[in-house]
């Protein structure tokens, strides 16, 4: 027997959450067995009907479609549900079980889950078990029908679904070699594969020392992400030689594991190049030729406009280095390599006027 549910109507039936809901704002096609303790929704969704108890498992996202509104449903602290434990984390692909305890008489107590639903009759508990978790977006609810009011209850449980990196690694941007001291430059480390993000932290180490700690707690991705850091360094010489780490931390908190996992990057070392102001370095590039050569100079490294086109540079300015001069005109072009190499003084590493050519190379 078909009725129709019409305005000001209330027409009492269980969800597959096994809520007490009324339908009586919407005209509804309703299925009902005369006599019968349950009915149905003809609606845009699937419908499954179980007789038993009026119960009908109905997707959460139909309730919605067919304008159900729940009748006499409490959560937090007027529930009569308690999860144990409450809050769990569990690594992808691992076992859980979770209980959920009725703290009075119930008639239906359960668990709505995606992957693993159950529910049981008349008895104060119910589990949760899944045997391999890999579902990220899961988010397993208990629910119960009590005979007393609040007759319906139901409680989220706090589930935290995590996954440590692929990889961590390290690296210098736009930049290869020797640092200069002084000079500005940027490292970075590239995390990937790990979930959530939000429980990320990259911890930063020069050799012992943690420099900076970079967290993500503005990110909300569940399933797992690529992310990355930037360290901004000026090394000075008495950092010659330091070393550089990335350190991933998943600080899942105390239900998590203990430590907390971790995954460190390779070593990065670094070389520091020093400056003795005023140490004064000539590069002699001098040709003879007819017409009369004229002259440019490349190098890693900038080169003031005011020198770019002489045939000596002095300067007290040059960094370690390679430096090539061309010398060229209408019949003929050569070009000069020196190269400005760093040498050691005590225990610093410092630059000074040490400069070597090699031989013309016509081209």
């Amino acid at each position: 027997m078909f009725i129709n549910a019409v305005r000001k109507q209330s027409l009492v039936c269980f969800s597959k959450t096994h809520h007490l809901l009324r339908f009586p704002l919407l005209p509804h096609k309703v299925s009902w067995d005369e006599g019968a303790p349950f009915c149905s929704i003809i609606a845009s969704c699937r419908v499954t009907r179980l007789a038993q108890f009026g119960i009908f498992p109905l997707p959460q996202q139909c309730l919605a479609k067919t304008g159900y509104i729940p009748d006499d449903s409490v959560s937090g602290e007027g529930c009569s549900l308690v999860i144990k434990p409450a809050r769990v984390v569990v690594g992808f692909g691992q076992p859980v079980s979770v209980s959920c305890e009725a703290t009075r008489p119930v008639r239906v107590l359960g668990w709505e889950s995606s992957i693993s639903a159950a529910h049981t009759q008349n008895d104060l508990s119910v589990q949760w078990t899944v045997s391999s978790l890999i579902d990220w977006i899961e988010e397993p609810i208990c629910y119960g029908v009590f005979f007393t009011a609040p007759r319906q209850c139901e409680e989220k449980l706090n589930l935290v679904l995590y996954k440590t990196p692929d990889s961590v690694s390290i690296r210098p941007v736009n930049h290869t070699g020797p640092m200069v001291e002084g000079k500005e430059y940027q490292l970075l480390c590239e995390v990937q594969n790990v979930a959530p993000v939000q429980y990320l932290s990259l911890r930063w180490y020069r050799g012992q020392s943690e420099v900076y700690n970079h967290t993500f707690a503005d990110l909300t991705s569940a399933s797992p992400v690529q992310v990355s850091s930037v360290l901004v360094v000026v090394p000075t010489r008495a950092q010659n030689g330091a070393q550089y780490r990335c350190v991933a931390v998943l600080e899942l908190g105390p239900e998590g594991p203990q430590p907390p996992p971790t995954l460190t990057s390779e070593p990065l070392n670094t070389s520091v190049l020093g400056l003795i102001v005023g140490a004064e370095l000539t590069l002699n590039c001098t040709a003879v030729g007819n017409p009369a050569p004229v002259y440019s100079w490349q190098s890693s490294h900038s080169i003031k406009e005011t020198l770019e086109d002489k045939a000596v540079l002095i300067s007290s300015s040059l960094l370690p280095g390679t430096y090539t001069c061309t010398a060229s005109n209408t019949l003929e072009k050569k070009s000069k390599m020196f190269i400005i190499k760093a040498k050691n003084e005590g225990n610093g590493r410092v630059d000074t006027a040490h400069a070597r050519a090699s031989p013309c190379n016509n081209s």
